[in-house]
């Protein structure tokens, strides 16, 4: 069976508020991934300037450098 990965740029992001928790719960909330996605993956395309903290199966290298430089912490859900 084929799995469904969800992918979310660092520029969505910009939606949450400072301090938020991203996580699949908040992205179904706000449109950004359906239930149906097995994965969520982060990547780094845009640009972030305040901290997050996101929750999510996996984070492109480019995502992680972005979010962890603007004071967020990441951590991968396995």
């Amino acid at each position: 069976m084929r799995r469904v990965i969800a992918i979310v740029n660092i520029e969505q992001l910009k939606r949450f508020q400072e301090g938020s928790v991203v996580d699949r719960a908040a992205l179904t909330a706000v449109g950004l991934i359906s239930g149906a996605a097995d994965e969520i993956k982060v990547l780094g395309n845009g640009e972030i300037n305040f901290a997050l903290s996101v929750n999510v199966d996996q984070v492109s290298r480019g995502a992680r450098a972005k979010i962890e430089a603007a004071g967020g912490a990441i951590v991968e859900v396995i």
